[in-house]
């Protein structure tokens, strides 16, 4: 259903139960799924793909041009997973040449005034809260909760499951399966409690302590540390995976507790 005071230009691909609210603008080049809904003052840019059962809130803005002077005017995407919503005056901007696009996964929040960058990579069941604001090339894995009004700089990745306290800001990696907070931002324990939630056993949250220990308590540098978890703890999905994120970290991952 569209309403008569909503603009779609005529190449734009709805889905026929796609609502669009009075004064939005969709443009060439965009696709919208089954069951979405586009709220009033939406301005939805070409490139964008939005999925199935998604909720666009007043004032966001979708797929504008990057932020970024290396532009060139390349045709480039922003992606919008299924379920996912996107809340008041939030900005997704495309991607550049460097992925080609920037993606959002499916069963998302993405809250009030939040800014997602050019070529960002956020996986499925993320929550971004009011006002986060997330510089270019940053990826969020699966699960990851980041607090309101942080700030993400470019090309930091943060691992799944992660939890990070309002108000961070977020300039190395952030390992997998943990909290973090305080300035500089700092290893606060593992985030248990979500994980419980999350259907992993005591056994499986014992061992990603154990294996946080080695980085984090032990006053071992990250090589080291590495070491000695692959040969002091069985092998596991969740060792492995802490132990490949901090290995192929570019930026270096975030300080312990001082």
């Amino acid at each position: 259903m569209t309403q008569p005071l909503a603009y779609i230009h005529p190449e734009a691909k709805l889905a026929q139960n796609v609502v669009v609210e009075p004064f939005t603008v969709i443009h060439q080049n965009v696709e919208i799924g089954e069951g979405s809904w586009i709220g009033s003052n939406v301005t939805i840019f070409p490139g964008a793909r939005i999925g199935k059962n998604c909720r666009i809130f007043p004032g966001a803005v979708i797929s504008a041009i990057p932020q970024d002077l290396k532009f060139g005017g390349e045709e480039t995407l922003a992606i919008i997973g299924d379920n996912t919503t996107v809340r008041e005056c939030a900005t997704i901007n495309r991607g550049t040449s460097d992925k080609h696009k920037t993606q959002i996964g499916k069963n998302c929040l993405i809250m009030a005034y939040v800014h997602v960058a050019h070529d960002c990579v956020i996986g499925d069941s993320c929550i971004l809260a009011n006002s986060v604001q997330m510089a270019g090339h940053v990826e969020v894995g699966d699960w990851s909760i980041i607090g309101g009004s942080s700030a993400v700089h470019q090309f930091v990745k943060i691992g799944r499951h992660a939890m990070i306290s309002g108000g961070s800001l977020i300039r190395k990696d952030v390992p997998p399966f943990t909290k973090s907070g305080r300035e500089p931002l700092s290893y606060a324990g593992i985030n248990s409690i979500g994980l419980r939630r999350r259907g992993f056993s005591d056994k499986q949250i014992a061992q990603i302590q154990d294996t946080y220990r080695y980085v984090y308590l032990k006053n071992l540098n990250n090589n080291d540390a590495l070491s000695e978890i692959e040969i002091n703890l069985p092998a596991s999905a969740e060792r492995d995976e802490i132990v490949n994120f901090i290995r192929t970290s570019e930026r270096g991952i975030m300080k312990g507790l001082s």
